[in-house]
């Protein structure tokens, strides 16, 4: 006779939810947002159905409309003109540029609103790399000094939390020695730790026109088939003071969240990446595979795998879905 039937566990959806390990919520996402140039406009992004590049008046209704149905934390990226890049980036530290204007803009309609930055150069640079270049390579110890100036920048445009996207080598630290000396104490950093040379970024590049102009990212960003040196790379982070570990694409990468998170005592967040994104939109829209209930599995392996904060583009649909 059978004593341990672990299946009246799962006999009705009462006792289901009660013994439910891992719950999804809205608190959990961070919204990434793209922002262009000009007024009253919104682009689709091609290769990302249902998701848009806004003018910094219309972002701000979405913010409002993303507000409404729970959603607390944002993440901002910039979409500029070739006019606006070089060779150091230098608009990507500008005060009136309208990254910083933008984030200045949200905090004070929304100042209850967590909003997240991006440091990387690639947004700002003609080269299309999160370094400076010089003869062909991506210089380290040069590129700090501009990503110091860009996390100033975006702290004294109310920033809560800043995300160094780079994958330079010392950054962490230098940031924070640069935030600190400033005053900027209560800022947060969300360190891109191990963020890899993945083949799923080709939407987001899309979407910020940001692809390298030559090359790829190899020497800076991780080699997918290494776990042992995303354990080398969170701990530098750590000791430079990190506040938040992030691992970057998530689903491809469920071993390192979960690597991270048994190892380290601060909030691994994961970024549910362009690619995964429209992955699964485009699999829907061709009736392989049902949307919603995909989706929801997606992020749910993402929290389950150790996220305590998922990046994704699904969160304002997963947020309606939630709030039913």
């Amino acid at each position: 006779m059978l004593t341990r039937r672990p299946r009246r566990n799962r006999k009705s959806v009462g006792v289901r939810q009660m013994v439910q390990e891992t719950q999804l919520t809205v608190d959990d996402f961070i919204f990434p947002l793209f922002l262009i140039e000009g007024e009253n406009k919104k682009e689709e992004v091609s290769s990302m159905p249902g998701i848009y590049r806004y003018t910094l008046d219309l972002l701000l209704e979405e913010v409002g409309e993303c507000v409404a149905l729970g959603i607390n934390s944002y993440c901002i990226f910039p979409s500029l003109g070739e006019d606006k890049k070089d060779s150091l980036a230098t608009e990507g530290s500008n005060p009136e540029g309208i990254y910083q204007i933008a984030l200045r803009s949200i905090k004070e309609k929304y100042p209850d609103t967590v909003v997240m930055t991006d440091v990387a150069m690639d947004p700002y640079s003609s080269d299309g790399h999160d370094g400076i270049v010089k003869e062909g390579k991506i210089v380290n110890d040069e590129t700090l000094e501009v990503l110091g100036k860009m996390a100033l920048a975006q702290a004294k445009a109310g920033a809560d939390i800043i995300g160094p996207s780079d994958m330079m080598d010392g950054r962490i630290g230098y940031i924070r020695d640069v935030l600190d000396d400033n005053g900027y104490t209560d800022v947060s950093i969300m360190s891109y730790s191990a963020k890899y040379a993945s083949a799923f970024y080709g939407p987001f590049r899309d979407a910020l026109d940001s692809a390298p102009k030559f090359g790829d990212k190899k020497t800076y960003q991780m080699d997918p088939a290494n776990v042992k040196e995303a354990l080398i790379e969170a701990e530098l982070d750590y000791v430079e003071g990190a506040d938040f570990l992030m691992v970057k694409p998530a689903l491809s990468y469920l071993d390192v969240i979960k690597t991270l998170a048994d190892n380290f005592d601060v909030p691994i967040t994961a970024y549910n990446v362009s690619g995964e994104y429209a992955m699964l939109k485009a699999a829907a829209q061709n009736g392989w595979l049902e949307n919603d209930k995909t989706m929801l599995e997606m992020l749910l392996s993402i929290k389950r795998a150790g996220a305590s904060a998922i990046l994704t583009y699904f969160a304002k649909e997963a947020a309606v879905l939630l709030n039913k």
